[in-house]
């Protein structure tokens, strides 16, 4: 009897350290998903106000073409920025793990600190520096006579995937890092009791470590690539020309229905749908990555 009443006060206690996450979770994640969901199924009109519509908002958008054409420009997006963020991440990890460079905890800190930069702030900054009305790239076609822009309609993807890196590439090079010193040193002492020298160490110990490691922060990278919006909701204010429309993203475009279509429904259900195709992208990486690195 003494066992059984013991294990009931255990979980008693384990459910009241849970209790706290559970409240917030449900508050600030579970119910604004079901009033998406429930906000998803009306319209709001000009007469009448909110009506039912059922599924009409889904079908609508899912032949909406702005709708797509931001999903597919986010998707391309991902498939070049993210590859070349998590490359730059990992050399400067093996780098600083080298403890061949000098000032290591400076560098350590310096690469790391655009990631503490509010996101509003670093596209001011960048917005500055890159735009044609003033800052760098003024100067130079000034000094030069040239024409470059980087906000034209053909590189401003690629200007905002140099702003992207610049902020996130230090975040995800110190959760390598963190993996990196976390290997056995025996693991070092071993190799270079075999003569390996350091890229081979680095080929057959430090890369096989980060394997778990790489592919968290490809679902993160994935996750948070598919939902920019402050880089082409503030430029547009900054640069001439640069063929950021309402829809440039689905997050912007969703923004756009909500605070200045006033469909907030067609809004919702855009949300909910772009949030089921993360999910999708970012399952189908985890079974491809993570799964097989487990296995092996």
């Amino acid at each position: 009897m003494s066992t059984v009443v013991t294990r009931h006060k255990g979980r008693q206690i384990g459910w009241a350290f849970v209790a706290p996450f559970g409240v917030l979770f449900a508050v600030v994640f579970v119910l604004p998903i079901l009033y998406a969901a429930y906000l998803s199924l009306f319209q709001d009109r000009l007469v009448g106000g909110m009506s039912f519509v059922g599924l009409a908002n889904y079908t609508k958008l899912l032949q909406d073409p702005q709708f797509w054409n931001g999903v597919l420009r986010v998707f391309g997006f991902t498939l070049i920025q993210v590859p070349i963020m998590l490359a730059l991440a990992l050399l400067l990890a093996l780098a600083l793990d080298s403890g061949r460079l000098h000032a290591s905890k400076f560098m350590r800190i310096a690469i790391f600190l655009p990631y503490a930069v509010p996101a509003i702030v670093s596209t001011l900054m960048w917005g500055f520096m890159l735009g044609v009305r003033y800052g760098l790239f003024r100067s130079i076609n000034e000094s030069l006579g040239t024409d470059l822009n980087p906000f034209q309609p053909g590189t401003t993807l690629i200007s905002i995937g140099v702003m992207v890196t610049w902020a996130f590439t230090g975040y995800n090079m110190l959760i390598f890092y963190s993996v990196l010193r976390a290997v056995p040193q025996e693991l070092y002492e071993a190799a270079a009791i075999d003569g390996a020298g350091q890229f081979r160490v680095a080929w057959s110990i430090k890369l096989p470590a980060l394997r778990g490691s790489l592919g968290i922060t490809v679902i993160f990278s994935i996750i948070g690539t598919f939902q920019i919006f402050n880089e082409p909701q503030i430029l547009p204010s900054m640069v001439a020309g640069s063929g950021i429309t309402t829809f440039y993203t689905p997050n912007l475009y969703a923004y756009n229905l909500a605070f200045t279509g006033s469909q907030q429904g067609y809004a919702a259900a855009l949300a909910l749908v772009m949030a089921a195709i993360t999910i999708a992208i970012a399952y189908a990486v985890q079974l491809r990555g993570l799964k097989p690195a487990r296995e092996q």
